[in-house]
């Protein structure tokens, strides 16, 4: 998954819906794939996990619903935001489309700016590290947009992998993140590397954050992996562990 560029994939058999909705979330900033029905839309998946489904209802062959509930059983996509849209405007098929694990739901016809800010919203929610949202977190703030990081007002300049690392421990702090999991999220589920990866971009990040003391932040949890603390009093804690 590319950090910072979020990949929406549309599934819409209505060829004009699909040519609106990626000429303008293109110019939003998204990058774009399109699939007129299921068995395209699961090539397209194999190939690049999207950090957003926008999924018609009504499809040709498997329906959206269906293929819904397919994509929440697999462990590769059981995360992966979807917004279902469809012509249904019952309250009953709302409450089937959210139950199957859609994250919202809009009615068509519908508006491309409420579109646009459901978007946002779910991935503001679901998916904070695809978004161009700014970061604090005790002095440090991150600025996905213009890829600079700033801690007590100074510069801290980081590589790239260092940045998406940060960018997302930051939007996913005070938990804890195994190595592989943090390959699948920030190096992408389809980049074979090695966990050691990890342990190395881990190292230049906390050299490149110590300048403001802000390597303490990122602990690491034995047996587990590494958590981003987000409160003085974990930090504080952590310090007293490491010089008993």
């Amino acid at each position: 998954m590319d950090m910072g560029k979020c990949t929406i994939l549309i599934v819409e058999d209505e060829p004009a819906i699909a040519d609106i909705l990626k000429v303008n979330l293109s110019f939003e900033g998204y990058e774009i794939f399109c699939a007129s029905n299921v068995a395209n839309a699961e090539s397209l998946i194999k190939g690049k996990l999207p950090g957003l489904i926008i999924l018609d209802w009504m499809l040709p062959g498997v329906s959206g619903i269906t293929f819904a509930k397919r994509l929440r059983k697999e462990k590769r996509t059981s995360n992966t935001p979807i917004i279902m849209l469809t012509a249904k405007s019952f309250e009953k098929d709302k409450i089937e489309g959210l139950n199957v694990g859609c994250d919202d739901y809009i009615v068509k016809p519908f508006s491309l700016k409420e579109l646009k800010a459901r978007i946002k919203a779910v991935l503001r929610r679901r998916a904070p590290a695809l978004t161009d949202d700014a970061v604090s977190i005790l002095g440090l703030t991150i600025y996905p947009q213009t890829r600079k990081v700033m801690g007590n007002h100074q510069e801290i300049f980081l590589g790239l992998k260092e940045f998406n690392l940060l960018h997302f421990f930051m939007t996913h702090a005070d938990r804890v993140h195994s190595r592989s999991y943090l390959l699948d999220q920030v190096w992408g589920d389809h980049i074979f590397v090695t966990e050691r990866t990890v342990d190395v971009h881990i190292r230049r990040l906390r050299k490149a954050l110590m300048s403001g003391d802000f390597h303490k932040l990122i602990q690491t949890v034995r047996g587990c992996g590494y958590k981003f603390i987000s409160f003085k009093s974990d930090c504080h804690l952590h310090n007293l562990k490491s010089k008993g």
